[in-house]
């Protein structure tokens, strides 16, 4: 599997761990008095976001970005629902995309 390819998956899975913290969790937690929600959904965020960079840096490597787009890819990573449009638009600069 090629770094764009896990990276696309990894930017898939973190937009929707971030979506469920943000919309579903913490909700929960501040409307229903349900803790835990955000304990656990966030602890899996934090996983999948310090594994987004890890694999942000092996595709950046590996596909020689500019810095630029790199900066523009984290940063997309901290705005709800950007990483699914990064995931699309990083789909159709694959030519083997999946």
């Amino acid at each position: 599997m090629s770094s764009l390819n896990l990276f696309r998956k990894v930017a898939l899975a973190e937009g929707i761990s971030y979506i469920l913290l943000l919309f579903i969790a913490m909700p929960l937690k501040y409307w229903a008095d349900m803790p835990l929600a955000v304990k656990y959904v966030g602890w899996a965020h934090g996983l999948l976001f310090v594994l987004y960079i890890a694999c942000l840096v092996m595709a950046w490597q590996e596909r020689k970005w500019s810095f630029l787009k790199v900066v523009m890819l984290f940063i997309a990573s901290l705005l709800p629902f950007v990483p699914f449009y990064v995931e699309k638009k990083l789909k159709e600069e694959d030519p083997i995309a999946n």
